[in-house]
């Protein structure tokens, strides 16, 4: 089964309204041929609104978000609903980020709760998933990234992977210029897919696994080529026009 691929931009914690709108006219206009590759971008919260302005009247690019919390009206301050989210059109819901799960304290449990709530309002989660430095060096790479989705698993089936995402991230890889190779991430993509199909191979088959962690103009191409790689979670590279028009271009020609 071809898979569609999805280039995802996590900006993370920068911008600003002037900067989202000068982004997401260059993204336009380098994106506007592109056919065969899902496009979103995950602003800060803030600037939803610039951004679904800005991007009003094309089609190529989907906007996401960088976290939703679980409760949907009330006394929870500073929390972000669902509702919310879709009320600006947002659709990729990034959970379960490594910085989230470090600096916020997020569960393995906790992101499975996200994901459902996610999965309730039909917006679709984008699963972080990753080991740190440490636990790569002694062989725990498969055994971490499996807890993390059995925690989704356990509590809401397999079933509950149609149509979502899941972002491969080795930590030690974030924002570091280190990245894996394409022969490592894809035997760790193919290990979290064959995971997934050991409960329903329809599922694992369909299922849309990025790679994320220094991805950027230069190695994107080559980490395409490797089957289980179904595009890319992006951060630095995202916050400039043209490099992240590369690696969408990359994406589409790969899985064309």
């Amino acid at each position: 089964m071809a898979r569609r691929p999805l280039v995802m931009g996590n900006w993370k914690l920068n911008g600003s309204k002037a900067f989202t709108k000068q982004l997401v006219e260059g993204l336009k206009a380098e994106l506007k041929d592109v056919k065969g590759c899902d496009v979103a971008i995950a602003p800060p919260v803030m600037y939803l609104a610039e951004a679904e302005a800005a991007l009003a009247g094309q089609s190529v690019i989907a906007l996401g978000s960088q976290n939703v919390d679980l409760k949907q009206s009330g006394a929870f301050t500073g929390d972000i609903s669902t509702e919310m989210l879709k009320d600006f059109g947002a659709k990729y819901i990034i959970i379960g980020h490594s910085e989230r799960r470090q600096y916020h304290k997020e569960s393995d449990e906790f992101v499975a709760q996200k994901f459902g709530a996610l999965k309730e309002a039909g917006l679709v989660p984008v699963l972080c998933i990753g080991e740190t430095e440490q636990e790569n060096e002694e062989g725990k790479t498969q055994e971490v990234c499996q807890r993390q989705i059995d925690a989704v698993l356990n509590t809401l089936g397999v079933e509950a992977f149609n149509g979502a995402i899941i972002a491969y991230e080795p930590i030690w890889a974030i924002g570091t210029g280190k990245s894996a190779t394409p022969e490592q991430a894809q035997a760790i993509h193919k290990s979290i897919r064959d995971h997934i199909a050991a409960k329903s191979q329809a599922v694992a088959d369909q299922v849309i696994i990025q790679y994320g962690g220094s991805v950027n103009d230069s190695n994107a191409a080559d980490l395409f080529t490797q089957p289980d790689i179904d595009g890319a979670l992006v951060g630095g590279a995202s916050l400039k026009a043209d490099a992240f028009a590369v690696i969408v271009k990359a994406a589409e020609k790969a899985k064309a």
